[in-house]
């Protein structure tokens, strides 16, 4: 049987991630054929990009995209694919979004199964397909998520997420996600054996890491609360402080309650969580970037344990900091 399958175009999406996509699942069943000599075999999906009205557009990286069709044309999909969606997680909802997120709501009532890449989440909430479920989304938009949609259960760890009866929506995290998803997508359509095959050809792999490893923990609600800027600027200053929480209420002339209520009303985190996320932003760019031992960077960022320090990074990053370190410095540039 092959899978009827819609991947949505529109000006949001990105470029690469829309066509591996579309690359990778019209390679199943004939590229490793291929290579080994051997027949071509039916195609496990039969895929189109589509959207709204099928006029050729420019993505949101310039390039001039040509679709196969209209969302509303023959055949009904059995799969759709939502890709990454470029567009402000501080902003407003395009309102672009509301007629694709009505196409996809009624595909989803007529038996299809709704996939997302990184934001493209964003696009499955805005349907309703998401409410009362786990997903995921790329941090930058896990906390514009739960914000806009409050019965969405964010899961921001996590990379792949099958949620509903049958599993019928899935979301994948970070755009490198989308690598997860087909994996996925072609072992539950075409088989594991195909699915392996096809990350052997293109050298993919499901992630082993959390999407913590990634993020950046300092991303999150911007805000016009002068006083908390002021509080956030002073706390990446002074990580030596011994209690900074009350240091930052007694600057603000609040008492430490009503200082804790508005610092979070603005930012989103208590005080006390968002100053150990800080300090734990600061030691992921020291291990990235030198060579100072765990306890000395432990100390430059304010903990007077290192033991403290090594239990608040695995739980906020999800890797000891010392896996963190080699994971990351082998990016550094080559020494001549």
């Amino acid at each position: 049987m092959t899978i009827k399958t819609v991947v949505i175009g529109s000006q949001f999406a990105g470029t690469s991630v829309l066509f591996s996509i579309l690359d990778i699942l019209a390679s199943v069943g004939r590229d490793w054929e291929m290579l080994h000599g051997l027949p071509a075999v039916e195609p496990a999906f039969d895929v189109s990009l589509r959207t709204a009205d099928g006029a050729p557009y420019w993505d949101i990286n310039g390039r001039k995209i040509t679709p196969d069709a209209t969302l509303a044309e023959a055949p009904e999909p059995d799969l759709i694919i939502v890709p990454d969606l470029h567009f402000d997680p501080n902003g407003g909802l395009p309102a672009e979004f509301v007629p694709l997120a009505g196409w996809l709501g009624n595909a989803h009532a007529n038996g299809a199964i709704i996939t997302s890449v990184c934001s493209g989440a964003v696009l499955l909430g805005v349907a309703g397909l998401l409410d009362g479920k786990e997903a995921t989304t790329h941090w930058g938009f896990a906390d514009m998520l739960g914000r806009n949609f409050p019965r969405i259960k964010v899961c921001r760890e996590r990379i792949l997420v099958p949620a509903g009866e049958g599993h019928r929506v899935v979301t994948a995290g970070g755009a490198s996600a989308w690598e997860d998803l087909m994996l996925y997508l072609i072992a539950r359509f075409a088989g594991a054996e195909t699915a392996r095959r096809i990350a052997k050809i293109y050298l993919i792999q499901p992630h082993s890491d959390s999407q913590l490893t990634y993020a950046s923990l300092t991303a999150g609600r911007q805000h016009d609360d002068q006083l908390v800027a002021e509080a956030q600027i002073w706390a990446a200053q002074n990580y030596h402080v011994p209690s900074p929480v009350s240091a930052m209420a007694d600057r603000s002339h609040l008492t430490e309650r009503g200082f804790h209520r508005r610092f979070k009303k603005a930012t989103g985190q208590a005080p006390a969580d968002y100053v150990q996320t800080l300090r734990v932003e600061e030691a992921k760019q020291l291990l990235e970037t030198t060579d100072l031992p765990i306890e000395d960077i432990a100390a430059e960022v304010g903990y007077s344990e290192p033991s403290s320090f090594r239990s608040a990074f695995r739980r906020r990053v999800g890797l000891s900091a010392s896996v963190y370190r080699r994971k990351w410095r082998g990016l550094a540039p080559v020494k001549a």
